[in-house]
Protein backbone atom coordinates (compact mmCIF):
# COMPACT_ATOMS: atom_id res chain seq x y z
CA UNK A 1 0.00 0.00 0.00
CA UNK A 2 1.52 3.53 -1.14
CA UNK A 3 0.68 6.55 1.46
CA UNK A 4 0.33 9.99 0.81
CA UNK A 5 3.64 12.09 0.39
CA UNK A 6 1.75 14.87 2.88
CA UNK A 7 0.94 12.36 6.01
CA UNK A 8 1.84 14.41 9.14
CA UNK A 9 5.07 12.52 10.87
CA UNK A 10 2.79 11.77 13.93
CA UNK A 11 0.65 9.99 11.51
CA UNK A 12 3.55 8.05 10.04
CA UNK A 13 4.91 7.06 13.01
CA UNK A 14 1.29 5.85 14.51
CA UNK A 15 1.04 3.64 11.53
CA UNK A 16 4.03 2.27 11.75
CA UNK A 17 4.08 1.34 15.24
CA UNK A 18 0.11 -0.28 14.13
CA UNK A 19 2.08 -2.50 11.93
CA UNK A 20 4.87 -3.50 14.48
CA UNK A 21 2.27 -4.22 17.28
CA UNK A 22 0.51 -6.74 14.99
CA UNK A 23 3.87 -8.90 15.07
CA UNK A 24 4.18 -9.22 11.74
CA UNK A 25 7.70 -7.91 11.60
CA UNK A 26 9.21 -9.98 13.95
CA UNK A 27 9.15 -13.37 11.87
CA UNK A 28 12.87 -14.00 10.50
CA UNK A 29 10.38 -14.97 6.91
CA UNK A 30 9.22 -10.71 7.29
CA UNK A 31 13.07 -10.11 8.01
CA UNK A 32 14.85 -12.30 5.80
CA UNK A 33 12.02 -10.50 2.96
CA UNK A 34 12.90 -7.07 3.32
CA UNK A 35 16.69 -7.40 3.16
CA UNK A 36 15.83 -9.75 0.10
CA UNK A 37 14.27 -7.03 -1.52
CA UNK A 38 16.21 -4.26 -0.84
CA UNK A 39 18.70 -6.00 -2.12
CA UNK A 40 16.65 -6.15 -5.63
CA UNK A 41 16.62 -2.43 -5.38
CA UNK A 42 20.13 -2.11 -5.23
CA UNK A 43 20.92 -4.33 -8.06
CA UNK A 44 17.95 -3.57 -10.26
CA UNK A 45 18.73 0.04 -9.62
CA UNK A 46 22.08 0.29 -8.72
CA UNK A 47 22.57 2.49 -12.15
CA UNK A 48 19.41 4.99 -11.35
CA UNK A 49 21.41 5.56 -7.05
CA UNK A 50 24.77 6.10 -9.52
CA UNK A 51 23.29 8.64 -11.47
CA UNK A 52 21.51 10.54 -8.87
CA UNK A 53 25.64 10.32 -6.54
CA UNK A 54 27.11 11.87 -9.74
CA UNK A 55 24.10 14.46 -10.01
CA UNK A 56 24.56 14.98 -6.19
CA UNK A 57 28.57 15.04 -5.58
CA UNK A 58 29.73 14.55 -8.88
CA UNK A 59 30.93 10.65 -7.92
CA UNK A 60 31.80 7.94 -10.76
CA UNK A 61 29.94 5.51 -10.98
CA UNK A 62 33.08 2.87 -9.80
CA UNK A 63 33.16 4.95 -6.83
CA UNK A 64 29.62 4.51 -6.17
CA UNK A 65 28.71 1.16 -6.69
CA UNK A 66 31.90 0.44 -4.23
CA UNK A 67 31.67 3.10 -1.79
CA UNK A 68 27.53 2.77 -1.56
CA UNK A 69 25.79 0.41 -3.55
CA UNK A 70 27.91 -2.91 -3.62
CA UNK A 71 29.03 -2.01 0.17
CA UNK A 72 25.34 -2.00 1.32
CA UNK A 73 25.00 -5.40 -0.85
CA UNK A 74 27.70 -6.73 1.02
CA UNK A 75 26.49 -5.84 4.60
CA UNK A 76 22.95 -7.71 3.23
CA UNK A 77 24.73 -10.67 2.62
CA UNK A 78 26.76 -10.99 5.19
CA UNK A 79 23.39 -10.40 7.41
CA UNK A 80 20.96 -12.88 5.11
CA UNK A 81 24.11 -15.49 5.51
CA UNK A 82 24.17 -15.22 9.79
CA UNK A 83 20.72 -13.75 10.88
CA UNK A 84 19.25 -17.24 12.00
CA UNK A 85 22.20 -18.01 14.14
CA UNK A 86 22.19 -14.46 15.62
CA UNK A 87 19.34 -14.80 16.19
CA UNK A 88 19.38 -17.86 18.61
CA UNK A 89 18.71 -17.74 22.25
CA UNK A 90 21.91 -17.42 24.20
CA UNK A 91 22.33 -20.20 27.19
CA UNK A 92 22.82 -18.56 30.23
CA UNK A 93 24.55 -20.82 33.50
CA UNK A 94 21.52 -20.73 36.43
CA UNK A 95 22.72 -21.01 40.06
CA UNK A 96 22.28 -24.04 41.99
CA UNK A 97 20.80 -22.45 44.68
CA UNK A 98 17.91 -22.24 41.97
CA UNK A 99 17.42 -25.97 41.46
CA UNK A 100 18.77 -28.38 38.45
CA UNK A 101 15.39 -27.66 36.38
CA UNK A 102 15.72 -24.00 36.27
CA UNK A 103 16.59 -22.84 32.99
CA UNK A 104 18.17 -19.16 31.75
CA UNK A 105 18.76 -17.65 28.38
CA UNK A 106 18.91 -14.22 26.44
CA UNK A 107 16.98 -13.65 23.14
CA UNK A 108 16.75 -10.36 21.02
CA UNK A 109 14.21 -8.64 21.03
CA UNK A 110 12.83 -5.89 18.25
CA UNK A 111 12.52 -2.46 19.98
CA UNK A 112 9.80 -1.08 17.99
CA UNK A 113 9.80 1.86 15.65
CA UNK A 114 13.17 3.47 14.88
CA UNK A 115 14.44 6.73 13.02
CA UNK A 116 17.27 6.55 10.77
CA UNK A 117 19.23 10.00 9.86
CA UNK A 118 21.51 9.80 6.97
CA UNK A 119 23.95 12.56 6.35
CA UNK A 120 24.86 14.04 2.52
CA UNK A 121 28.63 12.01 2.13
CA UNK A 122 27.39 9.14 1.45
CA UNK A 123 23.54 9.79 1.22
CA UNK A 124 22.88 5.92 0.11
CA UNK A 125 24.95 3.86 2.22
CA UNK A 126 24.96 5.77 5.39
CA UNK A 127 20.74 5.63 4.83
CA UNK A 128 20.27 1.95 3.82
CA UNK A 129 23.24 0.66 5.68
CA UNK A 130 21.55 0.90 9.16
CA UNK A 131 18.22 -0.41 7.80
CA UNK A 132 20.02 -3.65 6.80
CA UNK A 133 20.34 -4.19 10.68
CA UNK A 134 16.99 -2.12 11.61
CA UNK A 135 14.99 -4.35 9.34
CA UNK A 136 16.82 -7.78 10.61
CA UNK A 137 15.93 -6.71 14.21
CA UNK A 138 12.64 -6.41 13.13
CA UNK A 139 11.94 -3.35 13.55
CA UNK A 140 9.44 -1.03 11.33
CA UNK A 141 11.89 2.08 10.38
CA UNK A 142 11.13 5.51 9.16
CA UNK A 143 14.32 6.83 7.09
CA UNK A 144 15.18 10.49 6.61
CA UNK A 145 17.72 10.92 3.84
CA UNK A 146 19.66 14.21 3.51
CA UNK A 147 18.16 17.36 2.07
CA UNK A 148 21.60 18.23 0.49
CA UNK A 149 21.65 15.14 -1.51
CA UNK A 150 18.12 15.78 -3.10
CA UNK A 151 18.95 13.37 -6.26
CA UNK A 152 19.85 10.84 -4.26
CA UNK A 153 16.91 11.99 -1.99
CA UNK A 154 14.06 12.17 -4.53
CA UNK A 155 15.57 8.17 -5.78
CA UNK A 156 15.30 6.59 -2.59
CA UNK A 157 12.19 8.38 -1.59
CA UNK A 158 10.96 6.37 -5.25
CA UNK A 159 12.31 3.27 -4.97
CA UNK A 160 12.35 2.20 -1.17
CA UNK A 161 8.22 2.24 -1.15
CA UNK A 162 8.36 0.66 -4.68
CA UNK A 163 10.07 -2.15 -2.41
CA UNK A 164 9.64 -2.40 0.56
CA UNK A 165 6.93 -3.12 3.03
CA UNK A 166 5.12 0.89 3.32
CA UNK A 167 3.24 -0.57 6.06
CA UNK A 168 6.83 -0.65 8.37
CA UNK A 169 9.07 1.46 6.38
CA UNK A 170 8.52 5.04 5.63
CA UNK A 171 10.78 7.81 3.67
CA UNK A 172 9.90 11.14 5.08
CA UNK A 173 11.97 13.51 3.06
CA UNK A 174 12.80 17.20 3.78
CA UNK A 175 14.77 20.11 5.49
CA UNK A 176 15.12 20.95 9.09
CA UNK A 177 11.02 21.84 9.45
CA UNK A 178 10.81 18.24 8.76
CA UNK A 179 13.07 16.28 10.55
CA UNK A 180 12.46 18.74 13.92
CA UNK A 181 8.92 17.43 13.33
CA UNK A 182 10.27 13.65 13.04
CA UNK A 183 12.18 14.49 16.91
CA UNK A 184 9.46 15.61 18.06
CA UNK A 185 7.58 12.34 17.80
CA UNK A 186 8.24 8.96 20.18
CA UNK A 187 10.75 6.35 18.70
CA UNK A 188 12.48 3.49 19.95
CA UNK A 189 15.78 4.15 18.41
CA UNK A 190 17.29 7.39 16.62
CA UNK A 191 20.18 6.55 14.63
CA UNK A 192 21.91 9.44 13.74
CA UNK A 193 24.82 9.92 10.84
CA UNK A 194 26.16 13.70 10.72
CA UNK A 195 28.20 16.17 12.74
CA UNK A 196 28.12 16.76 16.47
CA UNK A 197 26.42 19.89 16.45
CA UNK A 198 22.88 17.93 15.24
CA UNK A 199 23.92 15.04 17.40
CA UNK A 200 23.42 17.39 20.33
CA UNK A 201 19.82 18.47 18.72
CA UNK A 202 18.75 15.30 18.22
CA UNK A 203 20.16 13.65 21.69
CA UNK A 204 17.84 16.53 23.42
CA UNK A 205 15.04 15.67 21.71
CA UNK A 206 15.59 11.83 22.20
CA UNK A 207 15.98 13.30 25.74
CA UNK A 208 12.53 13.76 26.20
CA UNK A 209 11.06 10.37 25.31
CA UNK A 210 14.25 8.76 27.44
CA UNK A 211 14.83 7.14 23.65
CA UNK A 212 18.36 5.50 23.20
CA UNK A 213 20.30 6.93 20.10
CA UNK A 214 23.54 6.23 17.88
CA UNK A 215 25.34 8.97 16.78
CA UNK A 216 27.46 8.26 14.06
CA UNK A 217 29.88 11.93 14.08
CA UNK A 218 33.50 12.74 12.97
CA UNK A 219 36.45 14.38 14.12
CA UNK A 220 39.87 15.12 13.20
CA UNK A 221 41.44 11.78 12.39
CA UNK A 222 44.73 11.50 11.94
CA UNK A 223 47.45 9.78 10.51
CA UNK A 224 51.11 9.29 12.07
CA UNK A 225 53.71 8.46 9.75
CA UNK A 226 56.81 6.93 11.07
CA UNK A 227 60.14 7.29 9.52
CA UNK A 228 61.71 4.85 7.74
CA UNK A 229 58.71 3.64 6.09
CA UNK A 230 58.05 3.00 2.42
CA UNK A 231 56.91 6.59 1.59
CA UNK A 232 55.47 5.97 -1.90
CA UNK A 233 53.13 3.28 -0.41
CA UNK A 234 52.14 5.40 2.37
CA UNK A 235 51.53 8.61 0.09
CA UNK A 236 49.63 6.39 -2.34
CA UNK A 237 47.20 4.95 0.49
CA UNK A 238 46.83 8.90 2.20
CA UNK A 239 45.77 9.66 -1.59
CA UNK A 240 43.51 7.42 -2.16
CA UNK A 241 42.01 7.60 1.31
CA UNK A 242 42.01 11.12 1.97
CA UNK A 243 40.80 12.49 -1.83
CA UNK A 244 37.72 9.68 -2.02
CA UNK A 245 34.65 11.42 -2.12
CA UNK A 246 36.76 14.61 -2.75
CA UNK A 247 37.17 14.29 0.91
CA UNK A 248 34.38 14.57 2.43
CA UNK A 249 34.69 11.43 4.10
CA UNK A 250 34.12 10.65 8.05
CA UNK A 251 36.84 8.48 8.45
CA UNK A 252 39.38 10.23 6.04
CA UNK A 253 42.80 11.13 7.17
CA UNK A 254 42.15 14.95 8.36
CA UNK A 255 46.17 15.27 9.00
CA UNK A 256 49.19 13.75 9.18
CA UNK A 257 51.88 13.93 11.61
CA UNK A 258 55.57 13.20 10.75
CA UNK A 259 58.84 14.29 12.33
CA UNK A 260 60.40 17.20 10.67
CA UNK A 261 63.18 14.74 8.63
CA UNK A 262 60.57 12.51 7.35
CA UNK A 263 58.44 15.56 6.04
CA UNK A 264 59.84 16.74 3.36
CA UNK A 265 60.15 13.56 1.76
CA UNK A 266 56.61 12.54 2.37
CA UNK A 267 56.00 15.69 0.63
CA UNK A 268 57.50 14.97 -2.86
CA UNK A 269 55.74 11.48 -2.45
CA UNK A 270 52.15 12.94 -1.90
CA UNK A 271 52.94 15.12 -5.10
CA UNK A 272 53.54 12.20 -7.08
CA UNK A 273 50.64 9.91 -5.64
CA UNK A 274 48.24 12.42 -6.56
CA UNK A 275 49.66 12.67 -9.95
CA UNK A 276 49.20 8.62 -9.62
CA UNK A 277 46.37 8.52 -9.18
CA UNK A 278 44.40 11.88 -10.43
CA UNK A 279 46.45 12.78 -13.22
CA UNK A 280 48.19 16.21 -13.96
CA UNK A 281 44.77 17.93 -13.81
CA UNK A 282 42.38 16.10 -10.90
CA UNK A 283 39.61 18.61 -12.25
CA UNK A 284 39.53 16.78 -15.59
CA UNK A 285 39.93 13.23 -13.94
CA UNK A 286 36.32 11.15 -14.16
CA UNK A 287 37.25 9.98 -10.50
CA UNK A 288 37.33 13.02 -8.64
CA UNK A 289 34.53 14.37 -7.34
CA UNK A 290 32.90 17.73 -6.47
CA UNK A 291 32.17 19.66 -3.24
CA UNK A 292 27.95 19.14 -1.91
CA UNK A 293 27.35 22.75 -2.81
CA UNK A 294 28.63 26.44 -2.26
CA UNK A 295 28.18 26.61 1.16
CA UNK A 296 30.95 23.80 2.17
CA UNK A 297 32.88 24.66 -0.86
CA UNK A 298 33.62 28.77 0.14
CA UNK A 299 34.10 27.35 4.00
CA UNK A 300 37.05 24.89 2.26
CA UNK A 301 38.05 27.49 0.00
CA UNK A 302 38.81 29.77 3.34
CA UNK A 303 41.34 26.59 4.99
CA UNK A 304 43.35 26.84 2.07
CA UNK A 305 45.88 29.50 3.06
CA UNK A 306 46.36 27.79 6.25
CA UNK A 307 50.18 27.35 5.20
CA UNK A 308 52.37 26.53 2.24
CA UNK A 309 50.64 24.82 -0.75
CA UNK A 310 52.40 21.64 -1.52
CA UNK A 311 50.22 20.43 -4.35
CA UNK A 312 47.02 21.11 -5.26
CA UNK A 313 45.44 24.53 -4.04
CA UNK A 314 43.14 25.28 -7.19
CA UNK A 315 39.54 25.64 -7.00
CA UNK A 316 36.63 26.67 -9.39
CA UNK A 317 33.20 28.09 -7.26
CA UNK A 318 31.56 27.37 -10.40
CA UNK A 319 32.41 23.74 -10.90
CA UNK A 320 32.48 22.89 -6.77
CA UNK A 321 35.83 21.92 -7.32
CA UNK A 322 38.88 22.13 -4.99
CA UNK A 323 41.53 20.18 -6.27
CA UNK A 324 43.25 17.85 -3.89
CA UNK A 325 45.44 19.62 -1.74
CA UNK A 326 48.60 18.94 0.76
CA UNK A 327 49.18 21.64 2.84
CA UNK A 328 52.62 22.13 5.16
CA UNK A 329 54.18 24.62 7.60
CA UNK A 330 51.35 25.10 9.39
CA UNK A 331 50.72 26.15 13.33
CA UNK A 332 48.82 23.48 15.34
CA UNK A 333 46.48 26.41 16.07
CA UNK A 334 46.00 27.41 12.03
CA UNK A 335 42.36 27.88 10.64
CA UNK A 336 42.52 24.10 8.78
CA UNK A 337 43.24 22.81 12.38
CA UNK A 338 40.36 23.81 14.00
CA UNK A 339 37.51 21.77 13.11
CA UNK A 340 37.00 18.89 10.95
CA UNK A 341 38.06 19.33 7.42
CA UNK A 342 35.55 17.38 5.57
CA UNK A 343 36.81 17.92 2.41
CA UNK A 344 40.14 17.57 0.28
CA UNK A 345 42.63 19.52 1.76
CA UNK A 346 45.53 16.98 3.89
CA UNK A 347 47.75 19.08 6.49
CA UNK A 348 51.23 18.06 7.06
CA UNK A 349 52.24 18.62 10.91
CA UNK A 350 55.22 17.62 12.27
CA UNK A 351 56.26 16.60 15.71
CA UNK A 352 59.57 16.14 17.17
CA UNK A 353 59.16 12.19 17.99
CA UNK A 354 56.32 9.46 19.01
CA UNK A 355 55.86 10.70 22.30
CA UNK A 356 55.31 14.48 20.97
CA UNK A 357 52.25 12.62 18.44
CA UNK A 358 50.76 10.80 21.21
CA UNK A 359 50.46 14.09 23.29
CA UNK A 360 49.16 15.88 19.93
CA UNK A 361 46.59 13.04 19.55
CA UNK A 362 45.51 12.84 23.20
CA UNK A 363 45.56 17.30 23.42
CA UNK A 364 42.18 16.62 21.47
CA UNK A 365 38.98 15.12 21.07
CA UNK A 366 39.13 11.60 20.32
CA UNK A 367 38.86 10.87 16.46
CA UNK A 368 36.49 8.46 15.02
CA UNK A 369 39.85 6.99 13.33
CA UNK A 370 43.47 6.91 13.84
CA UNK A 371 45.71 5.45 11.49
CA UNK A 372 49.20 4.33 11.97
CA UNK A 373 52.25 4.09 9.30
CA UNK A 374 54.73 2.36 11.00
CA UNK A 375 57.08 -1.01 10.11
CA UNK A 376 57.62 -0.95 14.07
CA UNK A 377 55.23 -3.07 15.94
CA UNK A 378 56.34 -1.12 19.52
CA UNK A 379 55.24 1.84 17.78
CA UNK A 380 52.39 0.22 16.57
CA UNK A 381 51.13 -0.99 19.99
CA UNK A 382 52.31 2.13 21.84
CA UNK A 383 50.15 4.06 19.53
CA UNK A 384 46.50 1.10 20.58
CA UNK A 385 47.46 1.47 23.64
CA UNK A 386 48.28 5.04 24.67
CA UNK A 387 45.16 7.20 22.44
CA UNK A 388 41.23 6.65 21.92
CA UNK A 389 39.62 6.65 18.83
CA UNK A 390 36.76 5.31 17.43
CA UNK A 391 38.57 2.84 14.85
CA UNK A 392 42.45 1.76 14.63
CA UNK A 393 44.02 1.44 10.93
CA UNK A 394 47.32 0.00 10.76
CA UNK A 395 48.75 0.71 6.96
CA UNK A 396 45.34 1.35 5.43
CA UNK A 397 43.05 4.33 6.10
CA UNK A 398 38.79 3.62 5.43
CA UNK A 399 39.44 -0.12 4.96
CA UNK A 400 38.34 -1.27 8.71
CA UNK A 401 34.89 0.46 7.30
CA UNK A 402 34.41 -2.43 5.26
CA UNK A 403 34.41 -5.11 7.51
CA UNK A 404 31.47 -6.65 8.22
CA UNK A 405 32.48 -8.40 11.65
CA UNK A 406 33.84 -5.27 12.80
CA UNK A 407 31.89 -2.76 14.75
CA UNK A 408 32.16 0.60 13.30
CA UNK A 409 31.59 3.80 15.26
CA UNK A 410 33.07 6.41 17.88
CA UNK A 411 33.78 7.80 20.67
CA UNK A 412 33.94 10.66 22.98
CA UNK A 413 32.88 13.42 20.37
CA UNK A 414 33.26 11.50 17.37
CA UNK A 415 30.03 8.93 18.72
CA UNK A 416 28.52 6.65 20.31
CA UNK A 417 27.61 3.29 19.59
CA UNK A 418 28.28 1.01 16.56
CA UNK A 419 27.03 -0.97 13.78
CA UNK A 420 27.37 -3.19 11.46
CA UNK A 421 27.02 -7.22 10.85
CA UNK A 422 26.15 -8.72 14.49
CA UNK A 423 26.54 -5.18 16.00
CA UNK A 424 23.64 -4.10 14.06
CA UNK A 425 21.33 -6.49 15.91
CA UNK A 426 22.64 -5.51 19.31
CA UNK A 427 22.08 -1.58 18.31
CA UNK A 428 18.67 -2.15 16.86
CA UNK A 429 17.20 -4.69 19.69
CA UNK A 430 16.83 -5.41 23.08
CA UNK A 431 18.37 -8.13 24.69
CA UNK A 432 15.97 -9.82 26.75
CA UNK A 433 16.93 -11.90 29.82
CA UNK A 434 14.37 -14.75 30.70
CA UNK A 435 14.67 -17.25 33.53
CA UNK A 436 12.24 -20.32 33.18
CA UNK A 437 11.79 -22.61 36.43
CA UNK A 438 8.70 -25.28 35.85
CA UNK A 439 5.61 -25.10 38.55
CA UNK A 440 5.50 -29.07 39.13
Amino acid sequence: MNHAPTEQPADTVARLRDTFRTGRTKSVEWRTGQLRRLRAMLTEHGDDLAAALHADLGKSATEAYRTEIDFTVREIDHTLEHLEEWLRPEPAPVPAYLGADATAWTQYDPLGVVLVIAPWNYPAQLLLAPMVGALASGNAVVAKPSELAPATSAALAELIPAYLDTDAVAVVEGGIPETTALLAERFDHIFYTGNGTVGRVVMRAAAEHLTPVTLELGGKSPAFVDRDTDLDVVADRLVRGKFLNAGQTCVAPDYVLTDPETAPALEAALVRAVEGVYGTDPAASPEYGRIVNERHFDRLSGLLDSGRVVVGGASDRKDKYIAPTVLADLAPEAPVMREEIFGPILPIVTVPDLDAAVDFINDRDKPLALYVFSDSATTRARIAAETSSGGLGHGLPLAHLTVSDLPFGGVGESGMGNYHGRYSLDTFSHRKAVLSKPLS
